[in-house]
């Protein structure tokens, strides 16, 4: 397997358990809880979820041929928690997921050198790309931790648990 084939490959294994690891802790939570905030400065799960479906619609429409920044995204609007039950939540999360990876599934290896734009900056296909997983990976953390404290002891671990004496 060439080296392009095999990053495309790795990319995409990485974000699918991303996003299923999000999904193991959203899967535990009820309608209200999508909504919850340990604090006023803090995004619920239904904002970040909803900010990463906007930044996900932006950057992979069209993504090879305009600015991943599309004119018609209302970032500060990803920020309004105006979601209302879980199944809109997971809707807007499924629709994020499915352009990003519609888009990938189109990439060649060859492509990967290319050059994009994103916020009006120049990256290569393969730079843009590591941004993002670096950005939802972010994002997906914070999901898991948010379930986590509003779930306490009802909380199932979502990853490897810790050795219980």
């Amino acid at each position: 397997m060439e080296t392009g084939e095999h990053v495309l490959m790795a990319i995409h294994k990485t974000l699918t358990a991303q996003k299923r690891l999000a999904e193991r802790a959203l899967e535990q939570l009820d309608s209200a809880d999508f909504h919850w905030t340990p604090d006023s400065e803090s995004n619920s799960i239904a904002i970040i979820v909803k900010h990463v479906a906007g930044n996900m619609r932006s950057r992979w429409t069209d993504f090879l041929t305009s600015d991943g920044e599309k004119p018609d995204r209302n970032r500060d609007g990803e920020f309004i928690d105006d979601l209302g039950s879980a199944e809109q939540v997971l809707a807007v999360w499924e629709e994020g997921w499915e352009r990003l990876f519609d888009t990938l599934a189109t990439l060649t290896p060859e492509q990967l050198q290319r050059t994009v734009t994103v916020v009006g900056r120049e990256h290569t296909v393969t730079e843009a790309l590591l941004g993002q997983l670096g950005h939802y990976a972010q994002h997906v953390g914070q999901i898991v931790y948010l379930a986590k404290l509003r779930l306490g002891e009802r909380w199932q671990t979502v990853s490897i648990p810790r050795r219980r004496a």
